[in-house]
C-alpha cells in the first residue's frame, strides 16, 4: 500500500476511483470477511422424531437455501450432507428437510446452515445440534406441556427467561409434546406488568407482540418472539418436538363460528381469514412433517416409537361444530368434536396398533368444565367436551362417548390421555363405576402447564365419564392468573421402562422439582393399579 502513495497522488480522480477499484479486487479474499451473509437468528428446531427420520427446521433472513450435515458423533466424521429446500419470501425464509434412513439407538448430530441466492453465495454461519434416535433396547422418557407467553406473561429476562425448558432439557428427553397455545396470538405482551405481592414483570416486546394478531405478518411474529428466549432456542436443537395446536394460535376459544363483531381489538373481524393466516404461520413455524396433498394442512397424525409406544396426535379445533350449551340429544354438525374423518381414522389407527402404550395427545382435557361465556338465550356454553351437567353423554360427550366404548369393545388397553390447556397439574382417572354413562374402561389423564403463562384453576369436573382428580396442584383459592414468579409452572415426564412395560408419568414444576409420580403397570395389572394412588391432592 505505501509503495503506491507516490503515483496516486499524482492520479486524476477518475484514475484514483479505477486504482482503489482494482487494489480492492486484488483483497477480495480481506473484504468477503464483512460481506453481510443470510443471519440465523431463530437457531434450529428438530420435529417429528420416527424410526429412521427426524424433520429439521430452521429460518433465515433473507432469500437462501437451507443445507445440512449429519453424522453419528460431534466431529462430523463421515458426515451425510443434504441440501436442503430454498427459504424464500413466502414462507417468511423458513425451511424444513426430512432427514431419512438415520440409524436407530443412535446420537445424531446436525449442523445446518443457509447459502444465500446470489452469485457469491454467502453462507451463515452454521449451528449445530443433536438428538437421540429411539433403539429397540432403549427406554422411552419424554416430556410434554403447553401454554407459553399467555396472559401478558412474555419472555423477563431478569427472571431467567422462559426457564422451564430449561429445566425440561435437563431430563434429557428424547422428544417433547407441544399441546397447544404454543403462542397466544390474541393476548398483547406489554413492557411490564403487576404480578402477585407487588412485584412489577418486565417483558422482552417487538412490535408484532405489542397488539391482537390480525396480519400474517403478526401471526408470524408470535413464534419469532417464543425463538428469542435462549433457553427455547438450546431446547429445540436438542429435543425433537410434536406439535399441535388449541386456539390462542388463532384467537380464543375459536371455532368456525367465532364472532369478534363487538372485539374492539381486532379490525379484521372475518375468523376465518384469521385462521387461514394463523394457519399458515404456524405450519411454518411448527417443526412438523407436513402431511400430503390429499389434506396438506393437515396436523392430526399417529408417530410411532417401536413395540413401547403409538403417539396419537389429535386437532380438536380444525373440525369442530361452533360452541353452544352442548346439551343435543343426538350427534350432528354441531356437536362435532373430533369430526368424522379424524374420528374414523382414530379408530382404525388405535384398532391396529401393535405398541404396549397407546397416547392419545389431546389439546383440551375430556371431564372438565371449560366454559366460554353464555349463549344468546342465556345458557352456559362451553369450549371443550364437557357441558356440566354431570348426566349422561350429550353434546360433543356423544362423540367421545362413542370413542370409549369403541376402545372398550376392541379391548385396546394401556391407553393413557395427556393434555394442557388449563395451566395448571391434575392427574385425573376416568372410573366407569362412578360415571354417568359406563360403557368405556378405566383411563387416566394428566393435565400438564403451563409453561410460561399465567396460572389458574382448578377447573370443576363434570360426571359423565366419572373422573376422579386424584392430584391438582394449582393457585390458592381466589387468585387466579399468578405470574411464573409464584412457581406453578409445570411440565409433564414419561418413562416408558424397556424391561417392565411400566409408564411412570411425573409432573415437575418450573425448577425441575417432582410433585407428583404415578406408575402405571402395562396390561394385565392395569385394572388393579388405580387402588393404590400414589399421592393425594397436594
Amino acid at each position: 500500500m505505501q509503495l503506491l502513495k507516490p503515483s496516486c497522488q499524482f492520479l486524476k480522480p477518475a484514475k484514483l476511483a479505477l486504482a482503489i477499484a482494482g487494489l480492492l479486487t486484488l483483497n477480495a479474499p480481506v473484504f468477503a470477511e464483512t460481506v453481510e451473509v443470510p443471519q440465523m437468528e431463530q437457531g434450529i428446531q428438530i420435529g417429528d422424531l420416527a424410526p429412521g427420520r427426524a424433520i429439521v427446521w430452521s429460518r433465515a433472513d433473507r432469500p437462501s437455501r437451507m443445507m445440512l450435515k449429519y453424522a453419528y458423533n460431534p466431529q462430523f466424521k463421515d458426515a451425510v450432507s443434504v441440501r436442503g429446500p430454498y427459504a424464500l419470501a413466502e414462507t417468511d425464509f423458513t425451511a424444513r428437510q426430512d432427514l431419512t434412513g438415520l440409524l436407530e439407538g443412535k446420537d445424531v448430530y446436525v449442523k445446518v446452515w443457509f447459502e444465500d441466492l446470489t452469485n457469491a453465495r454467502g453462507k451463515s454461519e452454521p449451528v449445530v445440534g443433536h438428538f437421540h434416535t429411539i433403539g429397540k433396547r432403549d427406554d422411552i422418557r419424554f416430556v410434554w406441556g403447553g401454554d407459553t407467553a399467555g396472559q401478558g406473561w412474555g419472555i423477563n429476562e431478569s427472571f431467567g427467561g422462559m426457564k422451564i425448558y430449561e429445566a425440561m432439557r435437563q431430563v434429557q428427553p428424547q422428544f417433547f409434546i407441544q399441546s397447544g397455545d404454543n403462542v397466544y396470538s390474541d393476548g398483547p405482551i406489554p413492557e411490564s406488568k403487576l404480578a402477585e405481592n407487588g412485584q412489577v414483570w418486565t417483558n422482552v416486546v417487538t412490535p408484532e407482540v405489542s397488539k391482537v394478531a390480525e396480519t400474517l405478518d403478526e401471526f408470524r411474529g408470535r413464534y419469532k418472539y417464543n425463538l428469542l428466549d435462549e433457553n427455547v432456542r438450546r431446547f429445540n436443537a436438542e429435543v425433537p418436538q410434536i406439535w399441535q395446536w388449541d386456539d390462542h394460535e388463532v384467537v380464543n376459544n375459536w371455532s368456525d363460528s367465532k364472532d369478534l363483531s363487538a372485539d374492539p381489538r381486532y379490525t379484521e373481524k372475518n375468523v376465518p381469514t384469521l385462521i387461514a393466516r394463523a394457519t399458515k404461520a404456524f405450519l411454518e413455524y411448527a417443526p412438523l412433517r407436513p402431511h400430503d396433498a390429499e389434506e396438506s394442512e393437515r396436523i392430526y397424525r399417529k408417530i410411532s416409537y417401536g413395540k413401547l409406544l403409538d403417539v396419537f396426535v389429535l386437532d380438536m379445533r380444525s373440525y369442530r361444530g361452533p360452541n353452544t350449551a352442548n346439551l343435543q340429544s343426538q350427534e350432528n354438525a354441531e356437536t362435532a368434536f373430533l369430526g368424522a374423518e379424524q374420528m374414523a381414522w382414530l379408530q382404525d389407527e388405535l384398532k391396529n396398533s401393535k405398541a404396549t402404550w397407546k397416547v392419545i395427545s389431546a389439546d383440551m382435557p375430556i371431564g372438565l368444565n371449560i366454559g366460554d361465556g353464555n349463549t344468546a338465550q342465556g345458557q352456559a356454553r362451553w369450549e371443550a367436551v364437557a357441558n356440566g351437567n354431570d348426566g349422561a353423554a350429550a353434546g360433543r360427550e356423544l362423540e367421545v362417548a362413542r370413542l370409549l366404548s369403541f376402545i372398550k369393545h376392541e379391548h385396546i388397553n394401556n391407553l393413557v390421555w395427556l393434555t394442557a390447556d388449563v395451566h395448571y397439574a391434575a392427574a385425573h382417572y376416568y372410573d366407569p363405576a362412578k360415571a354417568a354413562s359406563k360403557d368405556f374402561a378405566p383411563f387416566w389423564e394428566f393435565v400438564a402447564g403451563p409453561l410460561n403463562a399465567g396460572s389458574f384453576g382448578p377447573n370443576s369436573t363434570d360426571g359423565t365419564f366419572g373422573p376422579q382428580v386424584v392430584f391438582y396442584k394449582a393457585p390458592p383459592a381466589g387468585q387466579v392468573n399468578l405470574s411464573p414468579y409464584a412457581g406453578l409452572q409445570f411440565f409433564g415426564e414419561v418413562n416408558i421402562d424397556k424391561k417392565s412395560r411400566a409408564m411412570t408419568v411425573d409432573f415437575k414444576d418450573i425448577d425441575g422439582a417432582v410433585v407428583f409420580s404415578k406408575t402405571l403397570a402395562a396390561e394385565a395389572d392395569r385394572e388393579h393399579e388405580h387402588d393404590h394412588h400414589d399421592r393425594d391432592h397436594d
